[in-house]
């Protein structure tokens, strides 16, 4: 059994660390730099190891988990009540350990190498996405300005440009060339978005589970392919109700807690 756990608290230069027996007993403090943190850790015997779940605690959970370590990553917000006085690298770490010995306690799933590959394609979609909405934003405010009404929505991309186009729509040789230059930057988006569609669809087609998510009505292979990449292993949750609660779909509350 494992009698030493390790609170980590990560950041990008320098790692403090809190170890401390499974009774709560200090062990050792220690802030090292992040090489020095792989090398101290090589150097310990299998331990369970908590850090916050943040953007790199996912890569140092793979690393840690390679040397034969016990990685659990817990939510930021269970980590704050426990953090004593001021807020200092050195009180999260500890805090870290406090909360994790919490008998009630839960956990964030550690992601797979192959989750956060596909996690970083679905922000990178989201992201183009986002940005064709900004350029279709400002192509509908500048025709605005010169009274062409258009309504919300990407369907009416085809209206703008043909009012770009067209010869009596009143606008000035500068606005039109800028107006055009604003729907070669909305082709070319659509066009990237279109490509990570296909690439997540085939991704979807290679995938055992996501195979089998599409079979339920309803689900495509994007929504399929962002279960596999978001959610943690369905045999973490007690049933279905836990995974939708996960995904927030559970009613809000009113009420004074007691029901």
């Amino acid at each position: 059994m494992t009698e030493v756990m390790i609170g980590v608290d990560l950041a990008k230069s320098v790692i403090q660390i809190h170890g401390a027996s499974m009774s709560g007993r200090l062990l050792f403090r220690k802030k090292l730099s992040r090489g020095q943190f792989l090398r101290f850790m090589e150097s310990q015997s299998g331990a369970v190891v908590v850090m916050e779940a943040c953007s790199s605690a996912h890569y140092w959970a793979q690393e840690l988990a390679t040397l034969g370590h016990e990685v659990k990553l817990i939510a930021p917000q269970y980590v704050r009540p426990f953090v004593k006085r001021q807020k200092n690298d050195a009180a999260d770490a500890e805090a870290i350990v406090v909360a994790a010995q919490r008998p009630e306690m839960r956990f964030v799933e550690p992601k797979s190498e192959d989750q956060q590959a596909k996690a970083v394609l679905f922000r990178a979609r989201k992201r183009i996405v986002r940005q064709r909405t900004e350029l279709v934003n400002a192509l509908r405010a500048v025709l605005y300005e010169y009274g062409h009404v258009v309504p919300l929505g990407l369907g009416h991309i085809k209206r703008m440009e043909a009012l770009v186009d067209d010869a009596d729509s009143a606008l000035p040789k500068l606005v039109r060339e800028e107006c055009s230059d604003l729907l070669a930057q909305i082709s070319e988006k659509t066009a990237r978005i279109e490509d990570k569609t296909k690439k997540i669809a085939g991704l979807a087609q290679q995938s055992n589970v996501a195979r089998r998510l599409k079979t339920m009505p309803g689900v495509g292979p994007m929504v399929a392919l962002a279960v596999e990449a978001f959610a943690p292993a369905m045999d973490s949750f007690k049933c279905g109700r836990y995974f939708a609660a996960w995904l927030g779909l559970v009613p809000r509350q009113f009420s004074s807690g007691g029901k």
